[in-house]
């Protein structure tokens, strides 16, 4: 019996050593420890021994028993290293390598107007801030010293949701003014901050959608004046369309946030179609802007003796459409593939005022 358990030991260690993958190996355990294996039979046979022969040969065939059980949990080991191995040798990706030349993903010119915008703020010192899309109506509209009747709180100029238990009822941002409120309550002056985002409003045609983009700037000190938001401005305007010089007209308006109020046209002329900024005879709006209005200072708990500050804004879709002579600002948002590969930007190539903004 034990040359029979020494020879049945050299024949499994065999053919485990020769296993080349994890369903031959299980072959062998089952042939070896099944229930109709070679090593289980063994094991059988201590019932029909005698007290003195199960003495001896039941520690050897355990023995037996544990030390198969130990090379193949062993082999299996190995054999699920190798298959690991063997995986992710064939699912590599290396990184390294340049990006392929023909790549189809592309940037939206929305996204490249908004980092165009923001690389130039940013060169003015300004921050960038954000705020919730889903406002309420103190932040929306009351911080902001927007009357009851304004048409801007109807239900048919703006989106509001469900009213919750307490009655209130949340709005989709008509602006990104919110931003601006918010900046405020929460920040010390000096402040000069942008704030670019998604607005909502019911309307819809070729130069509107109830989705949009807009981008507004804050500027609040002890000292600020006119001066400071046309020269700001004028300086933005040259960068961002890329030209040496522009004319800007401050026409008298009313917005409720700002007194004095103001939109602001540049000097443009109208070629073939096209519109060019920065000389000729005609007029383009491009904004709107003014000086914060004190009522609005008083809502943030700001000292309107003391600080004083403008603001502005503009749509960020409107931008990019007249720097790239674009002519329907429903296009943007067609998710048409042939309209972005016409219009998108070479996803590596970001706006640097060094480097040029529209590569």
């Amino acid at each position: 019996m034990q040359e029979q358990i020494s020879s049945l030991k050299d024949g499994i260690s065999a053919d485990v050593h020769a296993a080349s993958d994890l369903d031959g190996l299980e072959a062998i355990r089952v042939a070896a420890l099944g229930k109709k294996g070679s090593v289980s039979g063994l094991m059988k046979s201590l019932g029909g021994m005698s007290p003195d022969e199960r003495k001896v040969m039941g520690p050897a065939l355990n023995s037996l028993k544990g030390e198969v059980a130990d090379l193949i949990a062993a082999r299996k080991s190995v054999l699920e290293d190798a298959a690991l191995d063997a995986r992710l040798a064939g699912e590599r990706l290396d990184v390294s390598l340049p990006a392929s030349p023909h790549a189809n993903g592309s940037v939206h010119p929305i996204s490249q107007v908004m980092d165009e915008i923001s690389e130039i703020f940013a060169s003015l010192g300004f921050d960038v801030a954000e705020g919730p899309d889903i406002e309420n109506d103190f932040h929306n509209f009351t911080a902001l010293n927007i009357p009851e009747e304004h048409p801007a709180r109807q239900d048919h100029d703006t989106f509001y949701l469900q009213a919750n238990e307490q009655g209130e009822r949340k709005v989709l941002r008509t602006h990104t003014s919110p931003v601006q409120i918010r900046t405020m309550m929460s920040k010390e002056p000096p402040i000069r901050i942008i704030a670019p985002g998604r607005t909502y409003r019911s309307d819809s045609d070729a130069t509107h959608t109830p989705m949009f983009h807009q981008v507004e700037g804050l500027v609040i000190d002890k000292d600020t004046h006119l001066g400071h938001l046309k020269g700001t401005l004028e300086a933005f305007l040259k960068a961002f369309f890329e030209v040496d010089a522009v004319t800007l007209r401050l026409r008298p308006s009313y917005f409720p946030f700002t007194e004095p109020s103001m939109e602001v046209d540049v000097q443009c002329s109208f070629e073939g179609g096209m519109v060019k900024i920065g000389d000729g005879n005609d007029w383009l709006e491009i904004l709107g802007s003014g000086m914060v209005n004190t009522k609005v200072l008083e809502a943030c708990n700001l000292d309107p003796t003391v600080y004083q500050g403008f603001a502005f804004g503009c749509g960020i879709d409107r931008l990019a459409m007249l720097k790239y002579g674009m002519n329907d600002l429903r296009a943007f948002f067609d998710a048409d593939l042939r309209w972005l590969r016409h219009y998108g930007f070479r996803a590596l190539d970001l706006p640097t005022l060094a480097g040029g903004l529209s590569r």
